[in-house]
């Protein structure tokens, strides 16, 4: 087509916008140059007349629909060659010779029986040059019987359309609650007869031709304008006038006030910027085409609120999507509402598209102001070291070495918001689900390679993370970005749906984590402002906090959120943790996870089974300190190394600040030893080195890393004698008590007083000083276990301290009632009558029991319950008790693990090597020697000392095998398993004293 449409001899091309009836074509310029937009012609068919369709409150004439339906899908949207032949001026119609390819337009329906042959016309040349092929071709269809020409009886009455109210002239008796509950949801086909604006249809829906004019949802295209009298009621369905994109569309006109309106001598209104091109945009899609509309809802002017949908090729378009992207209307909120939320999504986020472009109607758009930035090419790969909230991650960068300052990098994550952990020194606990949330991330994520997109930054004040005591000045900047696991978690399904959006075609790198706890319930999508900057995964995130909240999950549950009680042993005092220690020997290795890295030995770990945190250190082991060199180093490689990993610990014991001394493994490494071997920790023993786990492993470490001159050993001098070895040479020295056996129990334990204590005689003093005086009544004087009371004791009638064990279930009713009593000051157990027991003066009940428990080191004794126990027992009474008897017992460790047995326990048991003043073997050869006990199973490493010592023992085991004596009277033992009963009473051996 030329640059502009005029009458003549010359061909156009052009492309076809409408077709309003069967014989009528509305085309348009396909190659203007012209700004602005392309200039339109209607044409009508030269010579020939097609069936008019019904105007207002009228019928159609017969086939009037069915030849409107043939020309328009033979035209519509193509492109045609033309010719004006002539021009009626007093109708102000021109007609003209239309070609499709190759084919006249007008001899097709022609032929097709769709219009007849118009007679020719009064002047000369009004008429088409093809005038003698149309009636031949005319004369062909009525022949056949084609088309308007139908010889079958009632065909004509039948083509005639049954048009409701609504389609002619009557569009209040639309039932348009009707029509969208018979409806809703499901898409109805329609086709567009007129595009009022870019985002307002009128409509005929089929197969009922109801007549209807459609407000697309979610939108608002500018207003065509119109005149003022018009405007003040016509024109109420837009509220562009009042530059209100959110209100309602008002109430349409009726008949009447369209016919006052358009009597009303009152000026135009003009169109609103880009108004022409959004309704321009609109036509060219939708008008005469088929349609398919979903209607979302009504609102209460009875106006259809739908989503429109038109072909383009194999695929169906969203007009109110294309129309936003193109920056040729707005998005609308109250509309949107009754869309579902993807649809919604999509239009607000090409909204935002087309205002940072300035598109359009956007083009003299101002920003809101936004504390957001974008964050560009910052993106990197790293192993993730730290879990600090279910929305916040710490990632070792890989092109940074890790004793780098920037080596780690804290990102929180994109357009996601998880519960807060609160902060322990305000006493913040944290939020239901807070704890889930970074758990779930932590099993996932901790030491797993991942891939970071750095998206924006955002300047935030101290006021935002809700610390009160800072100043509203103070802010500081939190960067934000996507963070993608490379790979799946083997065997975890519950990751499934977000798995699913991670496929070869995929864009994203891997999985998208905020996507996975968003998709858990473990955390929400933040609702952007305008121009504020965003994940560029929003969509999927939107996504799975739909799937959460439909599937009631995490946070969206109506179910109360889980709560964990954690006892913190770090903020308590030392008595507290020594308390705490016989949980921890209960087993040998504790499952543990490392909560943060205090210092490269020291650290904060939760124990989940005691549902605990502990201050945890390496025993024997020092990193530098803080302020020195290589500090920083230490601590560095233990955040890589353990931070918030699952770890095994075995706890040895509790130093005086309460913090646990011991050795932790992870994947089976003792962490101690990595330590050593980089140059970054040195060996210092205070106690006996052969009570730390693997501890030639340290040495070896520690002598390789001196060898090569490691760190802290850059300066090291072979030869030099270090505090470690005079630590080592300083713990031989073992501690030796003087003690008299009080009590034999079975199984190698027994009571010993420590010889020369001044509070046994003060004890001893302070009883016989008591007036001791007849029974109590009963019912005067109750005792309950635990009780400290006087007891006589029934071998020699002298009144002892004791506790309570055990009284009479149904209370005293009897001075002859039984309890059980244990003497805190002998060890010693037995069952007396009420009518020998005294309440005694707390000046005497507190000072703590003198009886200290003990069990021979190195040996294993039958238990009573065993064969030979009751022999060994014996054995250890004669050697053992009386009062002329007095032993050296060598401390060779504490055993705090055991606990009370049966009301026995004084706290550690000592585990000692006893010596006979006038003996060369110790009480513990003597029981081996006699074939009353068995060496423990001995450690694959030992010190020169405890060797040469176990080997002498070893010899006399060895003898009392050979010589069958006691359990080795039938062969080897064959059990070497702990005993597992707790030891009890013996039988009365003899005197306590």
């Amino acid at each position: 087509m030329a640059a502009s449409i005029a009458g003549g001899t010359q061909w156009y091309k052009a492309k076809v916008k409408a077709v309003p009836s069967g014989d009528c074509l509305v085309v348009t310029s396909n190659s203007s140059t012209r700004p602005g937009l392309p200039p339109e012609k209607t044409i009508t068919l030269a010579s020939i007349i097609a069936p008019r369709l019904a105007r207002r409150g009228g019928v159609d004439e017969p086939f009037a629909w069915d030849s409107r339906e043939y020309l328009r899908k033979l035209c519509i949207g193509k492109e045609i060659t033309f010719r004006i032949e002539y021009a009626v001026p007093s109708i102000g119609r021109e007609f003209g010779s239309v070609y499709l390819v190759d084919k006249n337009v007008a001899m097709l329906v022609v032929s097709e029986g769709w219009a007849k042959v118009r007679e020719q016309g009064q002047q000369k040349g009004e008429a088409s040059p093809f005038l003698s092929d149309l009636l031949r071709l005319e004369e062909q269809a009525k022949q056949q019987g084609l088309g308007r020409w139908s010889k079958v009886p009632g065909a004509a009455e039948a083509s005639i359309r049954n048009l409701p109210p609504s389609a002619i002239g009557d569009p209040s008796n639309l039932d348009a609650m009707g029509l969208l509950a018979a409806n809703k949801g499901s898409p109805m086909q329609g086709v567009v007869e007129q595009v009022r604006d870019g985002s307002t249809l009128r409509v005929y829906l089929l197969p009922d031709f109801q007549f209807v004019q459609v407000f697309v949802a979610g939108i608002q295209a500018p207003s065509m304008g119109r005149r003022a009298a018009v405007e003040t009621v016509v024109d109420l369905n837009s509220d562009e006038q009042n530059g209100d994109a959110s209100a309602e569309p008002r109430a349409p006109l009726t008949s009447a006030q369209r016919l006052t309106a358009s009597s009303a001598a009152t000026p135009e209104v003009a169109p609103d910027p880009f108004a022409p091109e959004a309704k321009y945009f609109t036509e060219v899609r939708c008008l005469s085409r088929d349609v398919r509309i979903v209607l979302e809802g009504v609102d209460k002017f009875s106006n259809l609120i739908g989503s429109v949908y038109y072909p383009e090729g194999e695929t169906a378009k969203d007009l109110a999507l294309e129309l936003v992207e193109n920056g040729l209307a707005k998005y609308v909120e109250w509309s949107a509402n009754m869309m579902e939320d993807d649809a919604k999504r999509r239009l607000k986020a090409a909204e935002l598209q087309a205002k940072k472009t300035r598109l359009r109607i956007w083009t003299n758009y101002v920003p809101p102001a936004t504390n957001s930035k974008a964050i560009r090419d910052q993106n990197f790969t790293g192993k993730v070291v730290e879990v600090v909230s279910g929305d916040c991650i710490v990632v070792a960068d890989d092109c940074v070495p890790y004793g780098s300052p920037l080596a780690e990098r804290r990102v929180n994550l994109s357009s996601i918001r998880c519960p807060k952990m609160g902060n322990p020194r305000r006493d913040e606990k944290p939020a239901a689900y807070a704890r889930e949330a970074r758990e779930f991330l932590r099993t996932r994520l901790i030491g797993r390679q991942v891939d970071v997109q750095m998206e924006y930054s955002r300047k935030v004040t101290m006021a935002d993370e809700a610390m009160a005591t800072a100043a509203p000045a103070d802010s500081r900047v939190m960067d934000f970005g996507s963070v993608f696991l490379m790979s799946p978690v083997k065997g975890d399904g519950d990751d499934a749906s977000a798995a699913a959006s991670f496929t070869a075609g995929s864009q994203q790198p891997g999985l998208n984590v905020a996507e996975m706890v968003v998709g858990r319930g473990f955390g929400t999508v933040i609702r952007h402002r305008d121009f504020e900057e965003r994940s560029n995964y929003y969509d999927a995130l939107l996504a799975a906090e739909s799937r959460a909240i439909s599937g009631k999950k995490g946070i969206h549950s109506a179910k109360d959120p889980p709560v964990m009680h954690i006892t913190d042993l770090t903020v308590a005092s030392a008595k507290r943790a020594r308390d705490f220690l016989p949980f921890l020997h209960r087993s040998r290795r504790v499952p543990a996870v490392v909560e943060y890295v205090l210092s490269g030995h020291r650290f904060k770990l939760l124990i989940p089974k005691e549902t605990c945190s502990i201050a945890f250190s390496f025993s024997g082991v020092r990193c530098p300190g803080r302020d020195e060199p290589y500090s920083d180093e230490a601590i560095a490689l233990m955040r890589r190394k353990i931070m918030q990993r699952d770890v095994e610990i075995e706890v040895e014991t509790v130093d005086r600040t309460g913090t646990f001394l011991g050795s932790l493994w992870e994947s089976r490494t003792n962490m101690a030893v990595t330590l050593l071997e980089t140059g970054l920790a040195k060996l210092q023993t205070p106690f006996g080195a052969d009570r730390i786990s693997d501890f030639h492993l340290l040495q070896q470490a520690e002598q390789s890393a001196k060898r090569q001159k490691l760190k802290i050993w850059e300066n090291y001098v072979e030869g030099e004698e270090d505090s470690n070895e005079q630590a080592t040479i300083e713990s031989k020295q073992k501690e030796l008590l003087k003690v008299v056996v009080t009590e034999v129990l079975g199984g190698g334990k027994f009571y010993v007083q420590t010889v020369g204590d001044q509070r046994v005689s003060s004890i001893q003093q302070k009883l016989a000083a008591l007036n001791i005086q007849e029974a109590p009544v009963i019912g005067a004087f109750n005792p309950k276990k635990g009780d400290i009371v006087l007891a006589q004791f029934s071998m020699d009638n002298s009144w002892n301290r004791a506790m309570i064990v055990n009284a009479p279930r149904e209370g005293v009713e009897s001075p002859k009632d039984k309890f059980e009593v244990f003497y805190l000051d002998y060890g010693n157990q037995e069952e007396v009558p009420y009518s020998q027991l005294r309440p005694l003066d707390p000046s005497v009940s507190l000072t703590p029991g003198l009886a200290q428990l003990c069990s021979l080191a190195f040996l294993k004794v039958p238990s009573l319950e065993d064969e030979f126990g009751t022999e060994a027992a014996q054995f250890l009474s004669e050697q053992t008790l009386g009062s002329s008897l007095q032993f050296n017992a060598v401390i060779e460790e504490r055993d705090a693990s055991g606990g009370k047995v049966k009301g026995q326990g004084t706290g550690t048991v000592l585990i000692v090597t006893l010596h006979a003043e006038k003996s060369d073997l110790s009480i513990n050869a003597v029981m081996l020697q006699e074939g009353l006990a068995r060496l423990e199973k001995r450690k694959k490493w030992e010190p020169k000392e405890r060797k040469s010592m176990l080997n002498r023992l070893e010899d006399l085991q060895n003898e009392a095998k050979t010589a069958r004596r006691g359990i080795w009277q039938y062969g080897d033992v064959e059990s070497d398993d702990e005993d597992s009963l707790p030891p009890v009473a013996a039988k009365k051996t003899g005197g306590r004293r």
